[in-house]
């Protein structure tokens, strides 16, 4: 069972994902830092940590009531005994009008979940729950295309590939098509592009095309 840091990463087999959740999480832990400034390997590696398999998050039903939402993690696990799932969620940038029909949020490919306990500046314990994922960028600034009357998506430059951020940002799932059908045992490895699939639920369409 993995209680750790240092375990987390160790038992991460994709390189670029064990070096993504490794920068990302102390760029975050600095940024949280009252004085702003890195910790060091020791106490990272030995930070207590627990992994999760999804979070509820509050959204907006058609009617204007809030409901509870699961967003599931699966990560590499087979779903329904086939190909491994792509989790897909809404993840809030900016408030207002930007990125067009999308409202200041993006669709991000949702990778590893999980939970860390560190010691701030004042000696108390603090939890943050944070997820790693893959950003994407809206094309047309995020307007509806024309012809498929949805908004559709590429992927981010290498140098910003995979993001860890903190989960209360996620704003409920969300489903895309890939321009390129690929299996999910191989991921979206060969896509690079993305149409959001307003058609899922009435609440997705209702949202964009608003």
């Amino acid at each position: 069972m993995i209680k750790d840091f240092r375990a987390f990463i160790d038992n991460t087999q994709d390189t670029t994902h064990r070096v993504a959740i490794y920068k990302g999480t102390l760029e975050f832990i600095k940024h949280k830092s009252r004085t702003n400034t890195y910790i060091s390997d020791e106490p990272l590696h030995a930070m207590e940590l627990c992994i999760y398999h999804g979070i509820n998050v509050q959204v907006e039903s058609l009617d204007g009531e809030h409901i509870s939402q699961m967003c599931r993690c699966t990560g590499s696990k087979s779903c329904r005994k086939g190909d491994r799932r792509n989790d897909w969620v809404w993840v809030k940038q900016r408030p207002g009008r930007c990125y067009g029909a999308l409202h200041g949020r993006l669709p991000w490919l949702r990778q590893p979940l999980f939970k860390i306990k560190l010691q701030n500046e004042d000696g108390a314990f603090v939890e943050y729950l944070l997820a790693l994922a893959l950003p994407t960028i809206p094309e047309n600034s995020g307007n509806l295309d024309p012809v498929l009357t949805s908004v559709q998506l590429s992927s981010a430059p290498a140098a910003v590939a995979l993001q860890v951020f903190s989960v209360g940002n996620i704003a409920g799932c969300m489903h895309v098509i890939p321009e390129i059908a690929t299996s999910c045992k191989t991921g979206d490895g060969r896509n690079k592009r993305w149409i959001i699939n307003i058609h899922i639920d009435l609440a997705t369409w209702n949202d964009v095309h608003n």
